[in-house]
């Protein structure tokens, strides 16, 4: 771990504990965040098929992938942020 990390762990640990903020807050907004980012990514899948439907093959698996990496941050903040 780097020097400058080591010192700055215990302190916002500390400032945390204080103020009584246990990253509740953070992990409902990142996993809103998520949510919100898979929501528009289905809504811009449908429009633009709805467009080309022909490029439906090409949408459809990137919109796939797109998809499966903003909920996998989602549930990756939920492990880091929720302590």
């Amino acid at each position: 771990m780097l020097p400058i990390l080591a010192q700055a762990a215990p302190v916002a640990v500390e400032a945390a504990a204080a103020t009584g903020v246990t990253g509740n807050i953070a992990t409902g907004l990142a996993v809103f965040g998520a949510a919100l980012a898979v929501g528009l990514i289905g809504f811009r899948t449908v429009e633009a098929v709805g467009r080309n439907p022909q490029a439906q093959g090409k949408i459809l698996p990137l919109a796939l992938v797109l998809g499966a990496f903003a909920e996998g941050l989602g549930i990756l903040a939920i492990f880091v942020l929720g302590n």
